[in-house]
């Protein structure tokens, strides 16, 4: 048995070390020296912005949100909040990042300063209980709040999952063709362990309203995946489908390589396990979603930030450069925001990029922007 325990542990010691072994002694890949070495490569020297400077709060650039930001955590005025949602078409995905922009800002507030924090979203509340917009930031809210505060599957998180539901039901009611509520609901449904047809029933509600919304996509394919509600097949099969009915342009198909993404083991013990078919596949899909989607998608942020990891990972240096040009400077996306320093993730992850593309002849001169 002893010698079983130390075949299994010799075996996943090669699984990781392995291919930076064999990369060195082939004299490919990234090589380490100390910093201000004259071969060490300098992510400045590519513009890119330091790590303190990252901003956490969003994935990618929103000025108007931002600035409305500001304003509401300095003054605790929620008005101009309630204004920018009020301005804010029900159509799209804007609506969707802003409403989880002011809700995760509400909820951070309150973990850092307890009972006082996010005073302003309670004022917003009380003092206009008709606004749905104030509605549907507060039932967001209340879902970050379980996820933050207390454990999946315990009584607390089901008590604020289920007044979350109750806080959905009003924002619905008060703007019934905004799709944002249900999609806050898929969450809810999520967690409070929907079976199948039920969670069929939100869902369908979502896509009468929004049939092509990526994010309503993603809160979706979290309940299908393995580690929730469904198995590695389903949430395949959802996100395939998706994929295949999403029209030229339609960041839906990159939906794949999230799906990919929610199941990638912990320990990855196949040697060129970033470059199997699977994974190439997916990879390709986003890009190809990415490179035909508007400009302007807000989504597009959230398709290039997980690009990034899996193109670091796969050693595709150049394609993983191209992305991060566009999205350096905001790190509020997976797979960052599922560490507890984003900024910190983000930027070993851009280090690595590069250091492999200098390495392969790459240079501030030769990436475009």
């Amino acid at each position: 048995m002893d010698i079983l325990w130390f075949l299994i542990a010799l075996g996943l010691l090669f699984g990781v070390l392995g291919p930076y072994v064999l990369r060195r002694r082939s004299g490919g890949g990234i090589r380490q020296v100390a910093p201000g070495a004259p071969d060490a490569a300098d992510p400045e020297a590519y513009g890119f912005v330091r790590q303190e400077e990252q901003d956490v709060r969003l994935p990618g650039a929103d000025d108007e949100l931002l600035h409305v930001l500001d304003v509401v955590q300095a003054t605790q005025d929620w008005r101009p909040a309630s204004r920018l949602l009020g301005s804010t078409g029900t159509e799209g995905e804007v609506r969707w990042q802003r409403v989880q922009a002011f809700a995760g800002a509400a909820s951070l507030e309150l973990q850092e300063r307890p009972g006082v924090g996010g005073a302003w979203l309670r004022a917003w509340r009380a003092e206009e209980p008709q606004d749905a917009g104030g509605a549907a930031v507060h039932a967001e809210f209340l879902v970050q709040q379980a996820w933050r505060s207390s454990t999946a599957g315990t009584d607390d998180f089901r008590i604020i999952l289920e007044e979350a539901l109750k806080v959905t039901e009003e924002a619905a009611l008060l703007a019934p063709a905004d799709p944002v509520p249900y999609i806050t609901r898929l969450a809810v449904a999520r967690g409070l362990g929907y079976g199948h047809e039920q969670f069929d029933q939100v869902w369908a509600k979502v896509i009468d309203r929004a049939p092509e919304h990526m994010g309503a996509h993603l809160a979706a394919l979290h309940y299908w995946c393995e580690k929730w509600h469904g198995s590695r097949e389903e949430a395949d099969h959802f996100a395939t489908t998706a994929a295949a009915r999403a029209p030229r342009g339609s960041l839906l198909a990159a939906l794949p390589l999230f799906a990919v993404f929610e199941h990638v083991p912990d320990v990855v013990l196949v040697q060129d396990f970033w470059r199997t078919a699977v994974v190439s596949k997916a990879v390709d899909g986003a890009l190809y979603a990415v490179h035909s989607a508007r400009p302007d998608d807000p989504m597009l942020a959230h398709v290039r930030h997980l690009l990034v990891w899996f193109l670091v990972r796969s050693q595709r240096w150049t394609e993983a450069m191209h992305q991060l040009v566009r999205v350096d400077g905001h790190v509020g996306a997976v797979p960052w925001t599922l560490s507890g320093d984003p900024a910190a993730e983000f930027t070993v992850f851009r280090n690595l990029a590069v250091a492999g593309y200098e390495a392969n002849g790459g240079s501030p001169a030769t990436l475009p922007h």
